[in-house]
């Protein structure tokens, strides 16, 4: 069991990482459950998915300590978090008579979190939730932070609030459901941590990664644990990303958006193969600025691509050139006037924020990795 503190001021929470904890949800989270009972339910939202998997056995350990689930059901996938979807959910929490005071229960993947913490940011101006996270990137990285948001149709992510959750529990029993495709894409935000600020961490999942993906609960707790740690560390220090620390999270991200929007944000590539691409640019970008070396940045490269993630931008079949992709770039939400920050590494192990690239350049980088 690891227990990791996101300290914020006057808004910290807990991040719990324990096996079993799904089924020990009544005493797991206690606090947050007062309130309910006596005619009152609880009030979960998971898609058809984790209801299907996870609410047989929640329920009944709710139904032990005199508490019933009431549930809002979403379908799987972005299309999930939509000003529709989230007219949807408001009124149901509503209707039920959500107050301030209450706590809503988002079980499932970002999706999930992301479009349960932005309602519950707006309902009666803000009330609280719990996140659980039931797959390995919403685990290691969604879940922690309070960026909640959804989608529209000028681009992902555009509208939203910072809203912290009051509690988070992991339970990494639960991804043993997990497609591998899946766990596989989560990976790739845990390798992010490794690149963007620990570089023994990095080492550590070269030579331990195959067993993460397996599974293995040792090896699964001591990556989830490690990488929450860090992003914890890093939301402390700045919140709202207003400096360049929090910005760090981002490595990957703004190339990756870009593939993301090119592929029209859909199952063609996922969130974490999109993110493990734009790690894969991050770095090769980086080398050809001279600030890594090329036997590094063909290191992170290999660690990606050991992890069964998108390694060459070639192999997408994209019919669109660098320039259509630094397009998608300019409507990026942390665009700053006529300049985008860029995520680069001055090692492995150590990310920066540039603010002088040429967006040409990025173009033109981009067309020669489109032809390898």
């Amino acid at each position: 069991m690891a227990v990791i503190p996101v300290a914020l001021a006057g808004r910290g929470y807990e991040v719990v990482i324990e096996g079993g904890l799904l089924d020990r949800l009544p005493q797991a989270a206690a606090p947050f459950l007062k309130g309910y009972g006596n005619g009152r339910a609880v009030p979960f939202v998971a898609d058809t998915n984790t209801r299907r998997l996870y609410a047989p056995a929640m329920e009944r350990a709710l139904a032990a300590h005199n508490l019933k689930a009431e549930w809002f059901i979403v379908e799987p996938g972005e299309d999930a978090k939509s000003w529709r979807g989230l007219e949807k959910l408001t009124d149901w929490l509503l209707a039920l008579g959500v107050t301030r005071k209450d706590h809503v229960f988002a079980l499932g993947g970002g999706v999930v979190g992301d479009l349960v913490g932005f309602a519950c940011a707006i309902t009666k101006r803000g009330c609280g939730f719990v996140q659980i996270p039931t797959t390995l990137l919403a685990q290691v990285d969604s879940s922690v932070g309070g960026k909640t948001a959804i989608n529209t149709a000028a681009g992902k992510n555009l509208i939203g609030a910072f809203h912290q959750p009051s509690l988070v529990l992991i339970d990494p029993l639960v991804l043993a459901t997990l497609p591998p495709r899946e766990m596989r894409a989560g990976y790739a935000e845990v390798l992010k941590y490794g690149l963007l600020g620990d570089a023994a961490f990095f080492a550590w999942l070269e030579a331990n990664g195959d067993k993460v993906l397996a599974r293995e609960p040792a090896a699964l707790e001591h990556a989830i644990a490690t990488s929450i740690a860090m992003k914890a560390r890093i939301v402390a220090e700045d919140e709202r990303e207003t400096a360049d620390r929090r910005a760090l999270l981002n490595l990957g991200h703004t190339f990756g958006h870009a593939l993301e929007a090119e592929t029209g944000f859909s199952q063609a590539l996922l969130h974490g193969e999109a993110v493990a691409l734009g790690m894969v640019l991050a770095a090769r970008y980086s080398a050809r600025r001279g600030e890594i070396s090329q036997e590094d940045a063909a290191r992170a490269t290999a660690a990606i691509a050991a992890a069964g993630l998108p390694s060459e931008i070639a192999a997408l079949g994209l019919s669109r050139d660098g320039a259509a992709l630094v397009e998608h770039m300019r409507h990026d939400k942390k665009a700053e006037g006529t300049t985008l920050p860029f995520l680069l590494l001055k090692a492995l192990g150590e990310a920066y924020v540039a603010r002088d690239v040429d967006l040409a350049d990025i173009a033109a980088f981009l067309d020669g990795e489109l032809a390898a």
